[in-house]
This record gives C-alpha cells, structure tokens and sequence, in this order.
C-alpha cells in the first residue's frame, strides 16, 4: 500500500509522466481463505481493499458459502466502489481487469446499492467507507469550500475519494477525486437530455 499512494499521485502532479502515461486502475487481490485473518491481523491489507479500483477474489472452493458471502459484504463495506470478481484457478476475467478506467476522470462511479446498509455481523474495520448521495444540484462554492476542508482535516486518511457531481448553472458533470492529499477536479461529460441529474460522492478511508 504504501508503495501504490506515491505511484498513483504522480499521475495527479506530474505533467511530464501524465503527458505520456495512464494510470488505468489498482486491482487488489484477495485471498477468500485467509482474507478474514489477514484483513484483522494487518492494516495495510484493509488499505489494499480501500485502494482497489477492483477486487479479485480466489480460492473460493475452499471456502463455505456462508463465509464467502460474509467476506464479500465485509470487501464491499470498506469500499462500496470496487467491483469484486471471483478467479477460478487463476483465471481471472482478464476483460473486466483490463482497461477499466478506474482513475479515468470521466469513468462511472460504480457503487452498488445498498452495500453500506448491511446491518448484519459488523467487524470493527479500521477502513470503512461513506457515500453522499443529492437529488438537488449543488453549490460550486459550497462544494469546493467542503472539498478543501475535508482535505486539510483529514486527507491523510482518505486512501480514495471520488464523485459525480451536479452543480448548479453547469451543464457538464463536475468529477473530482483524489488520494490523500491530492485531489483533481475536472468537469466531464455533459448531462444529456431528460437524464436525472443526480450526485454521488464516495469517500473511503
């Protein structure tokens, strides 16, 4: 984990690199058997579940159903945002690996509903994530007033932060994200006809 936080800033401050290179997304593989000991046992594996873009889960044949469901719900309470694919002796799907634009500014938020509402066996995890969701467009000033606050408050320990944003008076998506401390905000695509504007932003940390 701490080797992927200086590689992923660099794509944020780092002109030159940018210029050339793509960081296309973090995938974080994940032990099914061993994954409950390991993520109580060291924090920096509950940081590699928080960092991931996407979640490759394998042994799966050696784990009962009941405990492969728990392990998933966990995976999905720490980050909400990473889609969580199973490898079938070591083959993963490669087309849902590759090229997915995880750190794409313009990519989709992918957050599956009702993943943050589990009331079910709650482990005491020390990553865990929120999400903001508004029907209503917000304030440019607001936003970004909040954005600077919560970075300088807390951005040590925010491993990923990213949104979807509607504001108010622009017609184009408003997209930031970051990591730790570095954060880009840029506006995307523009909202199409008779689309519902909504907004959603994930913090994870």
């Amino acid at each position: 984990m701490q080797q992927q936080v200086p590689v992923a800033q660099t794509f944020f401050i780092d002109d030159a690199i940018a210029e050339y290179y793509v960081l296309g997304a973090i995938v974080t593989v994940v032990d099914a058997k061993r994954a409950h000991a390991q993520v109580d046992r060291h924090h920096e594996a509950q940081e590699q579940v928080g960092f991931a873009d996407r979640i490759v889960l394998f042994k799966l044949a050696m784990v009962p159903k009941a405990d492969l469901g728990h392990l998933r719900k966990r995976l999905r309470r720490m980050n909400p945002r990473a889609p969580i694919e199973p490898a079938h002796f070591g083959n993963a799907p490669i087309g849902d690996i590759l090229n997915m634009r995880g750190f794409d500014l313009d990519a989709i938020l992918e957050i599956e509903p009702g993943c943050l509402s589990e009331e079910e066996h709650q482990d005491n995890d020390a990553v865990i994530s929120f999400v903001f969701r508004a029907d209503h467009p917000l304030n440019a000033r607001k936003v970004e007033e909040f954005l600077n606050v919560m970075i300088e408050r807390h951005g040590q320990d925010m491993l990923r932060y990213k949104g979807v944003l509607s504001i108010g008076g622009q017609d184009r998506r408003a997209v930031p994200q970051g990591v730790h401390m570095m954060m880009a905000n840029d506006m995307a695509r523009r909202w199409q006809k008779g689309e519902k504007r909504a907004s959603k932003l994930v913090f994870i940390g």
